[in-house]
């Protein structure tokens, strides 16, 4: 599985998301492409290399023309999502983009306490802010991120001018965005976090804290704007593959459960794909027969504890159910890693998983595989076996 750590060390901005994800190898052309497909006129994205501290790190700069940007500057939050949703870019972008924002307008409206759909999303509607989101959630799928995990946010104190006057830091839609989230203080005047920062993190991050165990493959650093002193002004991204730090650990997960019996069959593959987004290890479906005879389906899903209050709002949003079991579990997981490996057919990952040192499942990547099919036009054992060969080649004794 492939990891973004956000370490938001000095806060978190969507333009430092950004930066961080390009510095981290987001193919630049391939985004700015992308981003067209937009249909959205009077920008261009702007970026350079600075140092903060002696540290390396792209700044990025949306630069609007200052004609469309005042006619632009107040849309709303319908506005936005027609425009996404209108646009060329790929599915899971358009969702995750589309579900930010509307993270980002639910968070203002109770600040104002209006609906998301009555107020002028200053913030939100700007084109800057715009592109910002949608180009965050672009550069994770061009770096193929599977899982996205984000370190305890620091908050600032002082105060900030906004369309509204002055407001406390943190701002009042960063405190809400940030429930559930962790946060800490730190003895700085400014705004470290703000409000699509906060509202990236908390909608596309699947769990908060230290790193998780993982194989460093990439690593960026996006720039703030503002200067903190002797703490440089940096959001450090880190990219590699999970990997277990323990063999056959004994671990604690939470396993969830209910029943559906009116409940469409059209929409259990987005409630799959919303669960396992939402940090859940595993969700399988399970025919069974319920009360009055009612053929039904049992949902259940095994969670990191730290995820179960997550996975219970998907449940309940996007299911018909009225409760959920659960219970919790010990489970015994096998070491994994990750080899990759050169075939004719291309590079393609190799997973293993060791007990007690010895493997004892070899599996190549379905995805590498299935891409690799396409690309070659080959049938998907030629190329799932011939990474199996290069695999055991790679590591049969001499």
């Amino acid at each position: 599985m492939r990891i973004a750590y956000f370490d938001c060390f000095s806060g978190i901005s969507g333009d430092m998301a950004l930066g961080a994800l390009i510095a981290a190898g987001a193919d630049v052309d391939a985004l700015r492409t992308s981003l067209k497909q937009l249909h959205l006129p009077g920008w261009k994205l702007d970026m350079r290399s600075v140092e903060r501290n002696v540290i390396g790190a792209t700044d990025v700069q949306v630069i609007v023309d200052s004609e469309p940007a005042a006619a632009e500057h107040h849309r709303h939050l319908p506005e936005i999502v027609s425009l996404i949703e209108r646009s060329d870019l790929p599915a899971a972008v358009k969702r995750n983009a589309i579900s930010v924002f509307h993270k980002l307008a639910q968070a203002e409206a109770t600040v104002h306490r209006k609906q998301p759909d009555e107020i002028h999303f200053h913030e939100v509607g700007a084109v800057d802010a715009i592109v910002d989101i949608v180009g965050t959630c672009l550069a994770l799928d061009l770096l193929g991120i599977e899982r996205i995990e984000c370190s305890p946010l620091p908050m600032g104190h002082g105060f900030v001018s906004c369309a509204h006057g002055e407001i406390p830091l943190p701002a009042p839609a960063v405190v809400e965005l940030c429930q559930g989230v962790p946060v800490y203080g730190v003895d700085i005047e400014g705004e470290l976090v703000t409000p699509t920062g906060a509202a990236l993190v908390a909608n596309l991050a699947a769990h908060f804290g230290p790193p998780p165990p993982m194989q460093i493959t990439n690593s960026g650093y996006g720039a703030g704007k503002r200067s903190f002193g002797e703490r440089p002004n940096l959001l450090r991204v880190m990219i590699g593959e999970a990997v277990s730090t323990e063999m056959a650990a004994s671990t604690e997960v939470v396993v969830m459960e209910c029943n559906l019996d009116d409940f469409s069959p059209e929409l259990y593959d987005l409630l799959l794909e919303r669960l396992l987004h939402g940090g859940a290890l595993d969700v399988s479906f399970a025919p069974i027969q319920m009360k009055k005879n009612r053929p039904a389906t049992l949902v259940q899903v095994i969670s990191d504890p730290s995820t179960v209050e997550k996975l219970a709002d998907i449940l309940f949003t996007e299911t018909s159910t009225f409760g959920i079991r659960y219970q919790t579990m010990r489970r015994l997981c096998l070491e994994r890693n990750i080899a990759k490996m050169n075939t004719e057919y291309g590079e393609i990952r190799v997973k293993t998983a060791s007990w007690r040192g010895k493997p004892v499942t070899i599996a190549p990547e379905y995805e590498d595989v299935k891409a690799s099919a396409l690309r070659n036009q080959v049938p998907g054992k030629t190329v799932y076996d011939a990474a199996l060969q290069a695999y055991k080649r790679l590591n049969s004794p001499e």
